[in-house]
């Protein structure tokens, strides 16, 4: 086993990979257990692909109003529908179809990792892989230090095992995050994407996640946003996926 920092810092070492390594020759399926995590951790790879015309479809698992659960300006169904507003123009962004975003709607902070609403979710994201005739699914890494993250992956490999000859890859959000002594997979595997062109598309649909990158909602002390430290570790021009056995 390796320190979850050893792992990351050798993913920095993986192969550089092209979309038809990742890809084949079809399209994508990105799960997001938050609208805003597609943009950070798939960008790139998003914009890469409908550049190419590929099909890409992008699951957004909660609703995301786990954010700033105190705001009074706004309640939680507007949060949500805020929240769903500044997706849907990121990944339009991207290049994706306002057909091609799927918001389930799922409780933030209480993403299922089994049970009725898991397997609901996971079919759901099967569908999109069999409509994209897709056989790459991407969701966020096991060990990622936020429930929901680690949801989001069990829910994925649900799906992954729904479909013939999926496979499934993961990116790190808060991995850098973890405490130095978490162990993790005994051999990093996986590849570099090279998203270099399309650095300035991928800042701007994160930059559309207004919610998440600005102070847009002052009114909640306990609210979250993202760091100008953490938004930098997305403005690199690689983006990284591990692919280990499931």
């Amino acid at each position: 086993m390796l320190p979850a920092l050893s792992f990351l810092d050798a993913a920095c070492n993986f192969p550089r990979a092209t979309l038809d390594d990742l890809l084949g020759e079809g399209g994508a399926v990105v799960v997001a257990p938050h609208p805003d995590d597609e943009s950070l951790g798939c960008g790139a790879l998003i914009a890469a692909a409908r550049a190419e015309e590929r099909p890409v479809k992008v699951v957004v698992l909660s609703d995301g109003t786990g954010s700033h659960p105190g705001s009074i300006k706004y309640p939680r169904e507007q949060l949500r529908q805020l929240r769903e507003r500044e997706v849907r123009k990121a990944v339009s962004v991207l290049g994706v179809r306002a057909a091609d975003l799927n918001c389930l709607n799922l409780p933030d902070r209480h993403l299922p990792r089994s049970g009725i609403e898991a397997e609901s979710a996971a079919g759901a994201i099967a569908e999109q892989l069999r409509k994209a005739e897709a056989h790459a699914l991407f969701a966020t890494w096991r060990h990622d230090p936020h429930t929901d993250h680690q949801a989001a992956y069990d829910i994925a490999r649900k799906a992954a095992d729904l479909v013939r000859g999926v496979r499934l890859f993961e990116y790190a959000i808060w991995g850098r995050d973890l405490s130095p002594e978490t162990m993790v997979a005994e051999v990093p595997r996986g590849w570099r994407f090279d998203g270099s062109s399309l650095v300035a598309r991928k800042q701007a649909a994160i930059a559309c996640h207004r919610s998440q990158v600005t102070n847009l909602i002052d009114d909640d002390p306990e609210g979250s946003c993202l760091s100008p430290a953490m938004l930098a570790r997305f403005a690199g021009k690689e983006e990284i996926f591990f692919e280990i056995d499931r």
